[in-house]
């Protein structure tokens, strides 16, 4: 029986809530595959930041580096700037462990209505550049407070971080419809984004694949009015982030989006987390909604091999949500239990 080692931080939040629900599921699901788990779990985030100092110890990442696979829940915290708990915890593990791939599925899920009018099935992957780009640590603040207070921010663009994103992108593209969808700005970014498309174009040609370069204000609009157009988007790191939020909200609730940081190369442990945040204004009243979590699970047990638990997984949450059981941000009064035990049973 194979088994795996997973380093578990369930955060902040709803992350304390959705993080447990998801375990007890892929627990589930993978005994009935011949599959063991180890879950080993870490009590980081914003407790720790308050009693230490620190949202993680310093030999984290040695410690994380002995798992399978990382699975997050959420960091976040009223009292603690986002600058500390972001960069403190989840950018470290990333850039540590060089997870410069972000996958993000955005896709319509049966029982789910979204806001839009339009009734056409949703199903498009967004790749987004997950180690540099605009999130760099590159610049700082001078004269603060004074009328002459000055911010600046380096974004940063290396030609192998553009090449592997868009590589993996295209390859996801290459193998369901041969088509690109590269978000960019370069009527605008005269620097950055002119070598963004040059890049993705070369690299999409080796790879066989059309390239629809979109400005990302277009790409927007787009996915607003004719999201089924879209299969494959390939986009940098603030332009992915805000793309892949969009999407989650088109599809019915940012509680159901999945993601997974990934090190292609394998060479250090991948983590998947949910898209949304700690939700502190819900967190201890049990109404969270575990489905972003679960199929954050799901793209987990896939990145290890388990393809058909992880098939097994997805159908149960998608029975449940056929049913018509829906926590609150979906419309509806399932409780967080009340919803994950019916995936239980539906496994």
């Amino acid at each position: 029986m194979p088994t795996f080692t997973i380093s578990v931080i369930p955060g902040d939040g709803i992350g304390l809530e959705v993080v447990p629900a998801a375990t007890r599921c892929l627990e589930r699901v993978a005994s009935r595959h011949g599959i063991g788990l180890v879950f080993n779990e870490h009590p980081w985030g914003s407790e720790h930041y308050l009693a230490t100092g620190r949202m993680m110890p310093t030999d984290a990442l040695d410690t994380l580096a002995a798992s399978d696979a990382v699975m997050l829940g959420a960091v976040g915290h009223p009292d603690i700037p986002d600058t500390e708990t972001l960069w403190g915890l989840l950018i470290p593990i990333r850039r540590g462990f060089q997870q410069y791939i972000n996958l993000r599925p955005v896709r319509t899920l049966p029982g789910v209505r979204g806001p839009l009018a339009n009734d056409a099935p949703i199903d498009f992957l967004i790749v987004r550049e997950n180690n540099e780009g605009e999130y760099s640590e590159i610049g700082g603040r001078l004269y603060r407070g004074s009328p002459d207070e000055i911010a600046s921010q380096l974004a940063v663009f290396t030609r192998r971080g553009v090449e592997r994103v868009t590589r993996f992108a295209a390859r996801l593209a290459h193998a369901r419809t041969g088509v690109l969808t590269s978000a960019t700005k370069s009527n605008g970014i005269i620097h950055t984004m002119p070598f963004w498309d040059e890049i993705v174009t070369e690299l999409a040609a080796d790879e066989d694949v059309q390239v629809d370069s979109v400005l990302i204000d277009a790409l927007a609009a787009r996915m607003v009015l004719k999201p089924e157009s879209l299969d494959v988007v390939v986009a940098s790191n603030l332009f992915g982030d805000i793309l892949s939020d969009l999407g989650s909200a088109l599809t019915g609730s940012i509680g159901v989006a999945p993601s997974a940081n990934l090190n292609p190369e394998r060479n250090f442990p991948s983590l998947f987390e949910p898209v949304h945040g700690s939700a502190p204004d819900i967190a201890g009243r049990g109404i969270a909604n575990p489905v972003g979590q679960i199929w954050s699970g799901v793209m987990m047990l896939e990145h290890l091999g388990a393809s058909e638990a992880a098939s097994d997984l997805m159908r149960a949450v998608e029975e449940v949500l056929s049913a018509g059981l829906a926590t609150p941000d979906l419309g509806g009064s399932t409780t967080t239990a009340e919803f994950t035990d019916a995936v239980l049973d539906a496994i």
